[in-house]
C-alpha cells in the first residue's frame, strides 16, 4: 500500500505528466514515454513502481545510470539527456527520469513520433507529425504564400477579382485604381508574384479551386434526430472561400426553422439560429483551418444543434475557454486572414467567437461550445429545438395586435392541433360574422392557415 510519502512523490495515478515502470527491463517503453512527454507537457518516469503503484524499487549497479541516459540519447532525436536521479521510497530504490517539454514537439523514439494522450503513450498521427513541422517552419513556409504548383493566370475568374474589389472598396478597407487590370490588381494584393500565383489566390479567385485543393470543401449533412447516424440530406460544397460561405449559408438556410408573420405595417422573420453567429462560426472554419490537411470542413445539423468543424486544432496561446472572454486574434492562415480582413469576413481582432456568444445570448439561446476535437476545432450552437414553435408564439402575442379571443383561438390549435370556425364560435361565444372577420385577419398576418375546403375546412398553426 502508497504511503503519504509515496504518494506526495510519485502521485495518486498515471497521468498526462506521471508514468511508473516496473523495472529497466521495459527500456523501449521508458523511451516511448519520454520522447512523449517532450511532445506534449514534460513529465516524470518512475522506474521501480509497478502499474499498481506500489514500491518494489530496482537494483541500481555501477555504471547503470550512465548506461540509462546513454540509451536515452541514442534512441531519441533530438537527443534527450534528462535529469535522472535516484531516491529512496519506502526503504528502496526508485529512479525518477525528469523530461522538460520540447520546443516544437518533434522528438522520434526509435524514428517514430510519439504522445501523451491521459496515462497512455501512443504514436502520434502522421497528419499531427507534419502539422507540427508546418509550425516549426512557419514562419519560412506558410501554407497560404506559398506558390501554387502548376496554376496560371487563366485559372483566376476576373469577376471574382472584381467583385473582390468592389467589396473591399465598399468595407473602405481597400483603395485601388478602378482601370486597374486583372494582374495589376492581383499584384498589388501581393497573391501574384513574378507571374506565379500563390495558394491564397486560387482559394479567393480561383475558377475552379478543388482541382488544386480538394479538401478544400464543406461537407454537408441535414442529420435525423439528436444523435443519429440516419441522413436526411447530404451536400458537398466547392468553390471559392467566398462561394464556400455562401454555399452553407443556403444549406442551413433549407434545414433550419424559420417563421413568417405580419402585423398590419410590418413583416417579422425569426430564424430558429441567429444567422450572424453562423456566418461568424463558418467565417472561422474558412479563415483558421489547415488547408494543409486532408480533411473537408464539417457542417453537421441535428434537430437541436448545429456542429461546425475544421481540420487544426487552435494555436497553442489559446484555449477553447479563453475565445468567450478576452483574446488576441492568432490566425493560422496569416496571409490569407488579411485578405478576408479587406471583404470583412473577419477582424483580426479576436472578436469573432465573441461575437458568436453574444448573437445566442440576444436570442437566449445556450453559449455555443468550442473544443478541440479530433485534430480540429469544433463549434456547437445548441438551438431551442422543441421549444421553437412556443417561442414563435409568444413572440406573434408580443409583435401583433391580437385581441383576447384570437389569443384564445391560438391556444386551442396548440393544444388541440386544429380548429374550425364553428368551434371558434362556440368557445369565444361568439357569431359567424365576427367569427369570419377574425380568423380572417389571423390568416392575413399569417398566425394561422386554411386546410381543407367547403364543409370540411379547418385552420392549423403557421410556422414555416
Amino acid at each position: 500500500m502508497k504511503n503519504k510519502n509515496s504518494l506526495a512523490l510519485i502521485g495518486k495515478t498515471e497521468s498526462t505528466v506521471i508514468e511508473w515502470k516496473q523495472s529497466l527491463a521495459q527500456i523501449n517503453d521508458i523511451i516511448q514515454t519520454i520522447a512523449a512527454f517532450a511532445n506534449t507537457e514534460g513529465g516524470r518516469v518512475f522506474i521501480g513502481v509497478t502499474d499498481a503503484g506500489e514500491i518494489g524499487g530496482v537494483q541500481i549497479g555501477k555504471g547503470k545510470i550512465e548506461d540509462l541516459t546513454n540509451q536515452i540519447a541514442q534512441h531519441t532525436d533530438p537527443k534527450i539527456f534528462p535529469k535522472i536521479t535516484v531516491k529512496k521510497i519506502n526503504g528502496k530504490d526508485v529512479i525518477i527520469i525528469d523530461v522538460r517539454e520540447s520546443r516544437d514537439h518533434l522528438v522520434l523514439a526509435f524514428g517514430r513520433p510519439y504522445q501523451r494522450v491521459g496515462r497512455s503513450t501512443v504514436k502520434m498521427s502522421k497528419d499531427e507529425y507534419e502539422r507540427l513541422i508546418l509550425d516549426k517552419h512557419k514562419n519560412k513556409l506558410q501554407f497560404d504564400e506559398m506558390i501554387c504548383r502548376g496554376a496560371a493566370l487563366n485559372d483566376i475568374d476576373p469577376v471574382k477579382v472584381r467583385r473582390f474589389l468592389e467589396k473591399a472598396k465598399e468595407e473602405g478597407r481597400l483603395s485601388i485604381p478602378e482601370k486597374v487590370s486583372i494582374q495589376e490588381a492581383l499584384e498589388y494584393l501581393k497573391v501574384l508574384d513574378n507571374r506565379r500565383l500563390n495558394n491564397a489566390a486560387i482559394l479567393l479567385f480561383g475558377k475552379d479551386p478543388q482541382k488544386f485543393f480538394v479538401q478544400a470543401k464543406i461537407r454537408a449533412g441535414r442529420i435525423k434526430g439528436s444523435d443519429g447516424y440516419d441522413f436526411l440530406d447530404t451536400r458537398v460544397l466547392e468553390g471559392t472561400i467566398s462561394e464556400l460561405r455562401e454555399g452553407a449559408m443556403r444549406f442551413i438556410a433549407e434545414h433550419i426553422k424559420k417563421a413568417v408573420f405580419f402585423d398590419s405595417n410590418q413583416r417579422y422573420d425569426k430564424w430558429e439560429y441567429p444567422l450572424r453567429a453562423l456566418e461568424e462560426a463558418l467565417n472561422n472554419a474558412l479563415a483558421h483551418r489547415d488547408y494543409s490537411a486532408n480533411g473537408d470542413i464539417q457542417l453537421a445539423i441535428y434537430d437541436d444543434r448545429i456542429e461546425i468543424w475544421n481540420p487544426g486544432e487552435l494555436p497553442k496561446q489559446l484555449t477553447p475557454v479563453q475565445l468567450k472572454g478576452k483574446h488576441k486574434s492568432i490566425p493560422r492562415n496569416q496571409f490569407l486572414a488579411d485578405k478576408l480582413y479587406l471583404i470583412k469576413y473577419i477582424e483580426r481582432w479576436g472578436k469573432g467567437t465573441n461575437r458568436i456568444v453574444e448573437e445566442m445570448r440576444k436570442e437566449h439561446l445556450p453559449d455555443p461550445v468550442f473544443e478541440n476535437i479530433s485534430g480540429g476545432f469544433e463549434i456547437t450552437l445548441i438551438g431551442p429545438g422543441k421549444s421553437f414553435e412556443k417561442m414563435i408564439e409568444d413572440i406573434k402575442f408580443h409583435k401583433i395586435d391580437l385581441n383576447d379571443r384570437q389569443k384564445k383561438a391560438v391556444e386551442f390549435i396548440k393544444k388541440e392541433g386544429q380548429l374550425t370556425r364553428p368551434v371558434y364560435c362556440q368557445i369565444n361565444d361568439i357569431g359567424e360574422t365576427y367569427a369570419k372577420k377574425e380568423i380572417n385577419d389571423l390568416i392575413k398576418k399569417r398566425v394561422i392557415k386554411r386546410m381543407g375546403g367547403g364543409k370540411n375546412t379547418y385552420y392549423v398553426s403557421v410556422t414555416e
